[in-house]
């Protein structure tokens, strides 16, 4: 297939365009500025409304995962504009343009988060569940009407709703790993805030299930078994061979990062299964986190 990603420098695209093309799909990213490294791109500029039409003319599917980072500053106002803005703008602007084709692509999987589900104290949650109250979740609510023009035009669109992706090459994990390496990790504040995962090898998994069969609508990027965070920080110590008897107060992380960041960070409580995955035949490659963090440990050992 011929496959358009945008976001395809950040740490999912990177490793679903490696995981690809190693089977023999064609990539083309959609990118800001023209690629030095790609036989083929197609420029655009959600915040201009500016994009290369035509060039998606002969796309078999589109993958789209750009969007600010959540974590990359403290929330201010004008950051959180740009959070919103950066995935509803360029949202409506890729599904509008994909309708507008000829000869559209068959498939938009269309990035999301479980951040959506807001807090959900200790009731689990699948994709039935209503939206949230708090900004992620009315950012995730907009985000995936920002689609409709797509839906409406006959693509199939999955919404992938992901949670905290775990590898050591970047995201929360590896910001992690340095204070549990020297024995300083322990739960954050009680602990008991559940935390849904999925390893990278599965979200990249998700996503080439999710292009490669029938699904539409949302479907939850997590593994089946969430955690609370003090099960995570305890299987992260065992597989680190490294004691985790130090908790974070909730206080410091709030100090250096803004208390509504690191709420919805680190101590939100969001239990989410992904009974779409699981109904439709998806078999994850870790399925406990046990499992998921020694083979992202030894991943990293080994390279």
């Amino acid at each position: 297939m011929k496959i358009a990603i945008t976001g395809a420098s950040g740490l999912i695209g990177r490793s679903l365009s490696t995981s690809l093309a190693a089977d023999g799909h064609q990539i083309v990213p959609v990118v800001r500025r023209p690629s030095s490294t790609a036989a083929e791109s197609i420029e655009w500029n959600p915040v201009t409304g500016e994009i290369e039409a035509s060039k998606f003319e002969g796309i078999d599917a589109v993958v789209h995962l750009a969007g600010a980072g959540i974590g990359d500053h403290r929330w201010s106002d004008s950051y959180k504009r740009e959070i919103l803005e950066s995935r509803t703008k360029g949202t409506a602007l890729l599904a509008s343009t994909l309708a507008s084709l000829n000869t559209p692509p068959s498939v938009m999987v269309s990035g999301s988060a479980i951040g959506y589900y807001g807090d959900t104290g200790d009731t689990a949650v699948d994709e039935t569940a209503p939206a949230g109250d708090d900004f992620l979740a009315s950012v995730c609510v907009d985000w995936e009407a920002a689609a409709a023009p797509a839906i409406e035009a006959g693509i199939r669109v999955p919404f992938l709703r992901t949670g905290i992706v775990l590898t050591s090459a970047g995201g929360a994990l590896a910001k992690m790993l340095p204070l549990f390496r020297f024995g300083l990790g322990g739960r954050m504040g009680s602990g008991k805030q559940w935390w849904s995962w999925i390893s990278l090898a599965d979200e990249i998994g998700a996503i080439r299930w999710l292009l490669e069969n029938d699904i539409s609508g949302p479907v939850n990027a997590t593994a089946p078994n969430p955690v609370t965070n003090r099960e995570f920080t305890k299987a992260l110590g065992q597989a680190m061979h490294r004691p985790t008897v130090a908790p974070v107060p909730s206080f410091g992380p709030k100090l250096l990062m803004g208390a509504e960041l690191a709420d919805a960070l680190l101590f939100t409580s969001t239990r989410v299964l992904p009974r779409a995955l699981e109904a439709s035949g998806y078999s994850f490659a870790h399925p406990t986190i046990d499992l998921a963090l020694r083979d992202v440990l030894t991943t990293k050992a080994a390279a």
